[in-house]
């Protein structure tokens, strides 16, 4: 399991960034969620690691 954890703005991100972020559950500059930790999750994490922190749950 990860905690992933929204710390930056989705404000002038792409579309498909956006897209990802919301596929996690993120909407919100401080949203977190737990996801299973496989390789679809971390191929989402990757896309927008730059808006993220991950830690292991």
């Amino acid at each position: 399991m990860v905690k992933i954890k929204l710390v930056k703005s989705l404000n002038s991100c792409k579309k498909d960034q956006i897209a990802t972020a919301a596929s996690l559950g993120l909407k919100k500059i401080g949203d977190e969620t737990v996801q299973q930790d496989n390789a679809a999750v971390q191929g989402k994490i990757k896309k927008i690691s730059h808006l993220v922190s991950v830690t292991n749950a």
